[in-house]
């Protein structure tokens, strides 16, 4: 079984921070260079994918969909989902900019993990609903003879680190001191026969782990 993570493509968010303010964040766009970061990574992810067949598990956002459909894959898609588990840590509703920067650093101060937006989620939220996603995925799987065992996921930058930080096991710590990564970047996961999960390279660190702990790229 593998599963390739890919981060959306720069969205009209990442540069301009009051389209919060007048634009869902479910209906962010990708901006023209996000357009171009995907058709730059397309041709990479799809030496990965070849010859398919794929399944392709999206976050609903318009972002998120956007760069699915640019990567140019869907010939080796056998099936396409938007799974809302996939979605962003949710915020609320429309930001107020002022706001928005005190939740900022608040959460900075608390811990990633545990701090809970006053109207929206907390990573730990966010991390229940990426662990049922993949124990459902592992039951498709295992009920569903024609699932296909290369999966594509077109996800968020904390929902990639959480998907990882479950199946490897990585502590609350080593995760709160761990970079998103870049817009369009992606992760390999692969499991082979004696059940040991590899990633094929790890995330960046903007501090070591309180705990000592490291980033394990491989795990049974």
């Amino acid at each position: 079984m593998r599963i390739i993570l890919v981060r959306h493509g720069e969205s009209l968010g990442n540069v301009d921070e009051l389209a919060y303010c007048r634009i869902p964040d479910h209906a962010l766009p990708l901006t023209p260079h996000g357009e171009q970061q995907v058709a730059d990574t397309a041709p990479e992810i799809r030496a990965l994918l070849a010859p398919g067949p794929v399944a392709a598990y999206v976050s609903p956002y318009l972002r998120t969909r956007q760069t699915l459909e640019l990567l140019g894959v869907r010939d080796l898609t056998e099936r396409m989902i938007a799974e809302p588990r996939l979605r962003e840590q949710d915020w609320g509703n429309l930001q107020d900019p002022v706001e928005q920067e005190v939740q900022k650093r608040l959460r900075h101060e608390f811990g990633h993990f545990f701090y809970r937006l006053p109207h929206g989620e907390s990573g730990a939220d966010v991390d229940d609903r990426v662990a049922s996603f993949l124990a459902e995925l592992e039951l498709r799987m295992l009920q569903q003879a024609s699932h296909p065992t290369t999966v594509l996921v077109v996800s968020h930058g904390l929902a990639m680190r959480l998907l990882c930080r479950r199946l490897f096991s990585w502590s609350i710590e080593l995760f709160e001191s761990l970079s998103n990564p870049g817009h369009c970047e992606y992760r390999v996961l692969e499991r082979a026969a004696d059940g040991e999960w590899t990633i094929d390279r790890p995330f960046g660190q903007w501090r070591q782990s309180p705990d000592g702990s490291t980033q394990k790229t491989s795990v049974r």
